[in-house]
């Protein structure tokens, strides 16, 4: 790409707003030329903005210290004059979500969404590349509603689940008729670190807020289809859940039970997880993994300590595929 795509940053001084800037840092297709955020960091330098917060590994970036934040709800034209697109990170209740990125939207700026405040829109896709790159097309019917050109809004799904649904969805071919699936989900998908959310430290918390039924739902709309302007959820496989808060900062894990209507072998599970690519792959985007899903053969891998950074974060590690009793 010869001229970079100018990125802002909504909810840039919170925990994901954070990773985004991280992210981005040298990024060869986006710059970050504009950061948001509440109105209480409105006006600051942004290294006096997020202050002591800064959560990530890596340094705050240098091009970002100085770069003034601006209010994501006050100054919609002043950011999206200086922009392409924007990511949104918010936090906000959620209606108050909804209607900031249709405001972005409706002035013509593409909102790339963390949140899950539309993940439930029908016009709105909710993309993992590797699984439904297709639900892009929606997107027109979006602009028809909203009366825009450029703008619309689209979503990742709810971060647990890329922890395990692409696996899924690579085997799924083989007749998947029922899936539980266990989720330890470490405290970076609250937005928390250990400092702000010390309850965790030598805990575990059975029950996050309306986990359990975007991990039961947003699957299906994931392997759903689009007609009449609408994205229709699959009907099956039928997937029930428990999602579980665990002591980590950063790396969900899943523990994934699958029935088939036949038996495949553990041979031919592997071959497809390991073979699986999807169209980031065969574009070679940059920030693709080359390799999306790799196969441990020791019993106690993965581990998160060991394996959250595989392909620079953005790959899956699966492992101890047997065959249970049930």
């Amino acid at each position: 790409m010869e001229q970079k795509l100018k990125v802002g940053i909504l909810g840039a001084t919170g925990m994901v707003g954070q990773r985004f800037i991280s992210l981005l840092e040298n990024h060869p297709w986006f710059e970050v030329v504009t950061v948001a955020a509440s109105p209480r960091s409105a006006g600051k330098r942004y290294e006096d903005a997020v202050g002591s917060r800064w959560a990530m590994k890596t340094p705050m970036p240098a091009a970002m210290k100085d770069m003034i934040v601006y209010d994501a709800t006050a100054d919609i034209d002043k950011i999206t004059s200086q922009v392409d697109f924007v990511f949104c990170a918010v936090d906000m209740k959620k209606d108050e979500i909804r209607a900031l990125e249709e405001a972005y939207a409706k002035a013509e700026c593409p909102v790339i969404s963390n949140n899950s405040a539309h993940r439930g829109t029908p016009d709105v896709p909710m993309i993992i590349p590797e699984i439904n790159d297709d639900h892009a097309e929606i997107i027109h019917a979006q602009r028809r509603r909203l009366g825009t050109k450029r703008g619309f809004i689209a979503v990742k799904s709810n971060c647990s689940l890329q922890s395990y649904v692409p696996a899924i969805h690579a085997i799924k071919d083989l007749g998947i008729t029922k899936v539980l699936a266990c989720t330890y989900q470490a405290i970076s998908g609250a937005g928390k670190t250990f400092e702000t959310m010390p309850e965790i430290l030598d805990n575990v918390i059975p029950y996050i807020g309306g986990e359990e039924e975007k991990s039961e739902m947003e699957p299906l709309r994931l392997w759903g289809h689009i007609e009449n302007g609408e994205i229709v959820k699959a009907e099956s496989p039928i997937i029930t859940s428990q999602c579980i808060r665990v002591p980590v900062l950063n790396g969900h894990t899943a523990a994934v039970f699958v029935k088939f209507a036949k038996k495949p072998t553990k041979e031919q599970l592997i071959e497809k997880l390991v073979n699986f690519s999807g169209e980031p792959q065969k574009l070679e985007l940059p920030s693709a993994p080359k390799q999306f899903i790799q196969y441990l053969e020791e019993d106690n891998r993965p581990q998160v300590s060991l394996d959250v950074d595989y392909e620079h974060g953005m790959g899956i590690s699966v492992g101890r595929l047997r065959e249970d009793k049930v």
